[in-house]
C-alpha cells in the first residue's frame, strides 16, 4: 500500500515508519489513523520485520496531537466510537504487536502523540523533546489509552498530576519518572533505537512474542480502557468542551464553566 502521511522502509529486518506530516507537526488525523492501523498490521503478518521503529518526520515534533477540528462537533456517541475504533485499531495494536515497536521521540508528543509514544513498547525520548497530555485544556481526557498507560508507566500519583494540570515536561524529567527509556541527543535518536533492536533481534522471534504477551497480561486493563472510552464520549457533551475547542481554534484562553 502507498501512503500519503506515512513513510515506511524495512531495512535488516527493521521496520521504519515516519509519520510525515511535518508541517502539521504530523498530528494524527483520520487517514494517518488509518495508515497507521494497516501498517502496524502488515508489520504484526511479516516475517522479515523483526523490530520496528516509529518517529515523526522533522525535529519539531513525534506527533503533537490529534487533529481537533475533525472532531470538534462530534456527539457523545461519537466521541466514544472516535475512541474505541482508535484504541483497538492502532493504539491497542500497537501494545499487543508480537514484533517489539521502539518510539524515537524527535521532539513535542502531546496529546494522542504521547498516546501513540506509551502504546509502543519502548521509549526513546530526544534531549528536546516535550511530553504531556493537554486534553482537560479542551474539556476532553485522554481517549487513545492515556489514562491508562500513563498510571502503568509512572504510577497513580504522577498521572493524575500531569493529565490534571495538562502540564509539558522535558526528556529529561520524563526519564526519570519512567515514561521514557533513554534520553539523547537528537543526532543519536534512531541510531540508539536500533541498538536496542539490534539486540533484541539476536533472540528468538517466538520468544520476545511470548514475552510481549506476557507481560501486557501482567495488568488487567479491560475495565479501565473502556471507562476512559465511556468518559471520553461523555466530555463530548459538555458546554465546557465546546468552550475548550472554540478558545484552541480562536487562540485564546478558554472560560470554563463547568457545566
Amino acid at each position: 500500500m502507498t501512503y500519503q502521511n506515512l513513510l515506511s522502509e524495512v531495512k535488516e529486518n527493521i521496520l521504519y515508519i515516519t509519520i510525515n506530516r511535518e508541517k502539521a507537526l504530523n498530528a494524527l488525523n483520520k487517514e494517518t489513523l488509518a495508515e497507521l492501523a494497516d501498517v502496524i498490521a502488515l508489520a504484526g503478518e511479516n516475517d522479515e520485520v523483526r523490530g520496528v521503529i516509529l518517529t515523526g518526520a522533522g525535529e519539531k515534533a513525534f506527533v503533537a496531537g490529534a487533529d481537533i477540528k475533525e472532531f470538534s462537533d462530534y456527539s457523545g456517541k461519537q466521541g466514544e466510537e472516535l475512541a474505541k475504533k482508535g484504541q483497538e485499531n492502532v493504539f491497542d495494536a500497537i501494545e499487543k504487536s508480537p514484533k517489539p515497536f521502539i518510539a524515537a521521540i524527535n521532539g513535542f508528543a502531546l496529546g494522542g502523540g504521547l498516546e501513540l509514544a506509551m502504546a509502543c513498547h519502548i521509549r526513546i525520548a530526544s534531549d528536546n523533546a516535550k511530553l504531556g497530555l493537554p486534553e482537560v485544556t479542551l474539556g476532553l481526557i485522554p481517549g487513545y489509552g492515556g489514562t491508562q498507560r500513563l498510571t502503568q508507566l509512572v504510577g497513580k500519583g504522577k498521572a493524575i498530576e500531569l493529565i490534571t494540570t495538562a502540564n509539558m515536561i522535558g526528556a529529561v524529567e520524563a526519564e526519570k519518572i519512567g515514561l521514557v527509556n533513554y534520553t539523547v541527543p537528537q543526532a543519536d535518536l534512531v541510531s540508539k533505537a536500533e541498538e536496542i533492536l539490534n539486540t533484541i533481534k539476536l533472540r528468538a522471534p517466538l520468544a520476545i512474542a511470548a514475552a510481549i504477551k506476557s507481560v501486557n497480561a501482567s495488568i488487567d486493563e479491560h475495565n479501565g480502557y473502556l471507562t476512559e472510552i465511556e468518559e471520553f464520549g461523555n466530555c463530548f457533551e459538555t458546554s465546557d468542551f465546546k468552550e475548550g475547542v472554540a478558545a484552541f481554534i480562536e487562540k485564546r484562553k478558554p472560560n470554563f464553566s463547568g457545566k
